[in-house]
């Protein structure tokens, strides 16, 4: 019972890190592509990039030591957040 509660509890909170994680991940794109298309130059935009790849690749290797139900939470609660992001915008997903 105990074991259940603890995974319930980690899948949770893998699904609140990952929506959190996945507002900034989509922020950082938005930043990104302004950036690029007003002209601020590609170094500025690859550095965003490199970094929003990079955070994601340690956000998902962490989820993923904690265990399969905590990386499938932590997905969850990235694409909730792409969902939202896509809806911000005014497109649908």
């Amino acid at each position: 019972m105990t074991d259940d509660a603890s995974t319930a509890a980690l899948a949770a909170g893998m699904i609140i890190s990952g929506f959190a994680f996945g507002l900034l991940y989509f922020a950082t794109l938005k930043r990104a592509a302004t950036l690029f298309a007003s002209g601020g130059g590609w170094i500025g935009t690859l550095g965003l990039a490199l970094g929003r790849i990079g955070a994601a690749v340690i956000f998902l290797w962490l989820a993923a030591r904690l265990g399969a139900a905590a990386l499938l939470a932590a997905f969850f609660g990235f694409l909730l957040a792409r969902t939202l992001a896509l809806r911000a915008v005014g497109r649908p997903d």
